[in-house]
């Protein structure tokens, strides 16, 4: 979970509460998880008068001015003081937040101890309280805890959900499941929503067989759930498919106007190409509901997956037709058709572009007239153009973009490169991204495409200075720590630093096949090649690329699995026959492939 919230202003609050004390403050601590939804409430007088000395104000826009910083450290600290010296339950909320987004677990827990203290009426407070001592190795008594809550409580189902908020805030996965498997006693697992929460938990600790039987038994107690069909279906997935699908499709001959289900089962379908029967289940619901035009975009939509391009553009220009129906006669409509026109228009540039069509692919960029997609569609019309050949076109295009944000700018310095980059001009997109990198400083996005374009011309210092510096703006960001980190291992050297940034890039984006890559190709380089091969194995499985072929075919023959070891390189070889990385490998063993 997330604790970090975007800062509002504190001081801009305090004087509304100076002002007018006695209404409190609403905003209440709410906290949302998928499906479910506890809502907290600070209620009048629970607040303490907090009087708005020059000192107090001075701190508070301290304290936001280091958060905007990202100094979240000293935002932290200066907000925890504040809630100490005043006793306002708000200023350790924000302590709390701010020393979550910092990493410091010590500090965290101080301040939702003291949020708790000041906030003793605060579920919230007390939950956050709760799990930070949990998840400190404090966890003696909290299951009891929890039990006690929800035996006491006359809404069962409420307090569950409480308990699994309380638990969701523990920092290890794996225990928050064990803590909340002893919270709910057989005596309420006759309660759906306890196996419902038992899957979530299960599924966020990557126990996916326990997720998925949890999911089945909330569906046993409750046949006509649609959370539980979804849970069935989106943990069953990955656990037992044939399985789940058919569950779900006994549940849908139950509840034929499940029409959320439906499409979530089309959309699955999709992802194992059963296109066919995807198909179906939209025909069924347009002859349900003939006036749900948005069908026709998931119709097109499953078209173009199977490659259907000319029915996927028929049905995208009868939704576009009916769209532009809906936006000259309904006006309070406009905003939802013309939104509605443009993601139209942007599924046909991704069918022109599979057709290789880039005028018309351009032509549609060129009809999008949302002006939230408009800098999204010149961007893109840039690209197509180089993509031709083009730079002219393409640099003209980005200069009447129209940027208007940071971010905004960010992008075409991002996209020029590219540009350049895709031309062979290397030199001149590292220019590019140098500039940029001038105008706009401690820009992450900037710092990591500088510091590959570095890297690929063999400035290592400078690669490794740039990564690390948006290591430390973007203490979250598994992509700098994984090119850092593989890149040590690759050259075979500072391989205790390399395990220490791919451990971390493990921890933030488990999954990521790219970070599979370069665990694996870490484990190669210290020997342990059965590790090495487990993990390239499983990267292999979701990025059939070359490079991670490379990789996993030298450590197969490293095992002397050598004819394993050529099917995988001959079969890289057929889909990228210029990989530099596969070929290197293939002069470095000596191999050479028919």
């Amino acid at each position: 979970m997330n604790f970090f919230i975007s800062p509002i202003t504190l001081a801009g609050s305090l004087l509304l509460a100076a002002a007018a004390p006695a209404q409190g403050l609403s905003d209440g601590g709410a906290m949302a998880t998928p499906e479910y939804t506890e809502h907290v409430e600070l209620r009048a007088g629970q607040l303490p008068l907090v009087t708005l000395t020059p000192d107090v104000l001075y701190r508070v826009l301290l304290g936001e001015i280091a958060a905007n910083r990202n100094d979240y450290e000293a935002a932290s600290q200066i907000f925890l003081s504040l809630a100490v010296d005043t006793s306002d339950p708000r200023f350790a909320q924000y302590a709390f937040q701010y020393s979550m987004a910092d990493r410091n677990l010590t500090r965290a827990l101080r301040s939702a101890q003291q949020w708790a203290l000041l906030a003793p009426q605060d579920p919230e407070a007390k939950a956050t309280a709760l799990a930070l001592e949990a998840s400190n190795g404090q966890t003696e008594g909290l299951a009891e805890a929890l039990w006690i809550r929800i035996d006491k409580a006359q809404d069962k189902e409420q307090a569950i959900i409480q308990a699994m908020s309380i638990v969701s805030k523990m920092i290890d996965r794996h225990l928050a499941l064990e803590v909340l498997d002893q919270a709910l006693k057989p005596s309420v697992r006759n309660i759906s929503v306890a196996h419902l929460v038992l899957a979530d938990v299960a599924w966020n600790a990557e126990d996916e067989g326990r997720a998925y039987e949890e999911s089945l038994l909330a569906l046993d107690l409750e046949p006509d759930s649609e959370l539980a069909i979804q849970r069935v279906l989106e943990y069953g997935m990955v656990v037992d498919a044939h399985s789940a699908l058919d569950r779900v499709r006994a549940y849908l001959k139950n509840n034929p106007d499940s029409r959320n289900v439906q499409l979530l089962l089309a959309s699955r379908l999709v992802e194992r190409r059963q296109f066919d029967e995807a198909l179906q289940l939209v025909h069924q619901l347009q002859k349900r509901a003939p006036e749900d035009f948005d069908l026709l975009y998931t119709e097109a939509e499953i078209q173009s997956r199977a490659g259907h391009y000319a029915e996927a553009r028929q049905l995208l220009e009868n939704y576009i037709q009916v769209q532009s129906q809906r936006r000259q006669t309904v006006s309070d409509q406009v905003s939802t058709a013309l939104a509605s026109i443009s993601e139209a228009r942007l599924s046909l540039v991704h069918i022109a572009e599979a057709e290789n069509n880039l005028d018309e692919a351009i032509r549609q960029l060129d009809l999008i007239e949302e002006s939230g997609l408009r800098f999204q569609a010149q961007v893109h019309k840039a690209v197509l153009q180089a993509r031709k050949g083009d730079l002219a076109a393409a640099r003209r295009t980005l200069e009447l973009s129209r940027p208007d944000t940071r971010g905004d700018h960010v992008v075409v310095a991002l996209t020029y490169a590219s540009i350049y980059q895709q031309g062979g001009r290397t030199d001149q997109a590292v220019t590019v991204l140098e500039r940029a990198d001038s105008e706009l400083p401690d820009s992450p996005e900037v710092l990591y495409q500088l510091g590959m374009l570095y890297e690929r011309q063999g400035r290592t210092q400078d690669f490794e200075r740039l990564m690390q510096q948006v290591i430390d703006l973007r203490p979250d960001d598994a992509n700098a720590f994984n090119a850092l980190g593989y890149t040590y291992a690759d050259q075979n050297r500072r391989l205790d630093e390399a395990q220490d940034l791919l451990e971390r890039a493990m921890e933030i984006e488990p999954h990521n096949p790219y970070i599979l890559d370069s665990v694996g190709w870490y484990l190669y380089r210290v020997g342990d090649y059965q590790a090495a091969l487990e993990y390239l194995q499983r990267s292999y499985e979701k990025l059939p690329e070359a490079d991670v072929a490379a990789h996993l075919g030298e450590v197969l023959w490293a095992k002397g699995r050598k004819q394993d070891a050529i099917n995988i390189f001959r079969a890289a070889l057929n889909k990228d026959p210029d990989s530099e990385v596969l070929h290197e490998t293939l002069r470095r063993l000596e191999l050479s492939l028919p």
